[in-house]
């Protein structure tokens, strides 16, 4: 059966690699001229199974009132006349209640756990090369407040099965020895050995390239303009290529995986898919003194900023801004970024070489990615993956493949299935 991905970014090309490795026939179509060009070209390049936890959780509303007109915020509301933007901040206020969130962390830690384990298998089936690291991830806290939190959640994530030990600072700084100029500062950390890092856009890039040689299809410089339904069933998408000329691209079955485009792409068949793009920011700029820039990957859970080494490049990643579709990289919030290394790596880059960057998450309230059919008799989603596209990126794939093939993916997770 001929399946035609909408979107060539980490969450279309992953599900184009494990339908094609299912049986199916698979082209792919995407408006850049490449694989990997939008919000999968420079997130934070951690692969956080460690994170299952949801930005939506009891302490969020809180944070979030302290944060309030502060610039260097990690999370800032700008307010729209949108009426989807405020019934997704509802929603989201919905899901920060107790019960909701351990629900979604239970699901996200379960699909997670899943993804890690497609990942590897992949990477050991085609030897693909994206600047991985498997050093684990290290959760710094820099107050004793948040530190004195770690031991519950590493408690936490052992009953799911994820590995993970509370470190002091001493400890922390053995780990990764760059840390050893915040000896003063840092209150202690949280480690988890089975997270890894990498870049997501070269990942993409790499099994893009594969796929290619296996006879998979990709229509770049390809706009996509609508879906053609009728009778419950999609019969193509209509299309706008680069020389401006309009047509259709006809298959049997179609997967949606555009990210924060989603919703908007399948509106028109009366789904209101919830979710809304949440705009992230990175710097990423090339290693000046390798003595000072860490190895491990590391999270601030104060300042919500993470930091992986990318070969010879350090990717500093962080804040979350809610407003819109529009992707401006505002200098404060670079700023922000390049102070917090400057502070916690003095010296590891030159930020002048720095390279900005802004991209849209496309989150859901609850940030469980939504996995399964359609509003259609022949369409099929793979988006809403928020702050964790690459951590879930594998394993969301390989389970709407199964999904697709009529069986029930491994994972204790909230797939959307055929009534």
């Amino acid at each position: 059966m001929h399946v035609l991905v909408l979107g060539a970014g980490l969450a279309g090309v992953s599900t184009a690699w494990y339908l094609h490795r299912a049986g199916f026939e698979v082209s792919v179509v995407d408006r850049q001229p490449e694989a990997g060009r939008e919000t999968s070209f420079a997130n934070g390049g951690q692969i956080s199974i460690s994170h299952p936890e949801p930005w939506s959780n009891p302490a969020t509303p809180f944070l979030a009132l302290r944060w309030l007109g502060k610039p260097d915020a990690p999370l800032q509301f700008h307010p729209r006349a949108n009426s989807d933007q405020w019934l997704w901040a509802l929603r989201f206020l919905h899901e920060c209640l107790p019960w909701r969130s351990r629900r979604n962390t239970e699901a996200i830690a379960a699909l997670a756990t899943f993804s890690g384990e497609r990942l590897r298998a992949l990477r050991a089936e085609t030897g693909i090369a994206y600047d991985h690291r498997e050093g684990g991830i290290l959760h710094l806290f820099f107050t004793p407040d948040e530190f004195r939190h770690a031991p519950e959640r590493a408690a936490l994530l052992e009953r799911f099965g994820i590995a993970a030990r509370v470190c002091n600072a001493d400890e922390c700084i053995a780990l990764e020895p760059a840390l050893a100029s915040q000896r003063g500062a840092l209150a202690g950390g949280l480690y988890a050995p089975g997270d890894e890092s990498g870049d997501a856009f070269r990942f993409t890039q790499a099994l893009a390239a594969r796929l290619r040689e296996e006879g998979v299809r990709f229509h770049y410089d390809t706009r996509i303009d609508g879906l053609a339904a009728a009778n419950g069933r999609i019969h193509g998408v209509e299309v706008l290529d680069a020389e401006g000329r309009r047509g259709m691209l006809a298959a049997k079955a179609y997967v949606v995986c555009m990210g924060s485009f989603s919703a908007q792409m399948v509106a028109p068949l009366g789904e209101r898919l919830p979710i809304y793009p949440v705009k992230g920011y990175s710097v990423t700029a090339p290693v000046a003194d390798p003595a000072r820039a860490p190895e491990v990957s590391l999270t601030d859970e104060s300042r919500r900023i993470v930091c992986s080494r990318l070969g010879d490049r350090l990717r500093i990643a962080g804040t979350a801004e809610l407003g819109g579709f529009e992707t401006h990289v505002r200098p404060e919030r670079i700023r922000t970024i390049l102070d917090w290394v400057q502070t916690r790596f003095p010296g590891a880059i030159d930020p002048a070489q720095g390279t900005p960057w802004a991209g849209l998450r496309p989150a859901t309230p609850g940030n469980l990615p939504i996995i399964g059919k359609g509003p259609c008799e022949n369409l099929w989603l793979n988006t809403g993956h928020g702050t964790l596209g690459w951590t879930l990126a594998c394993g969301s794939a390989a389970a709407l493949a199964e999904l697709m093939l009529g069986r029930r993916p491994a994972p204790h997770f909230p797939f959307r299935v055929a009534a």
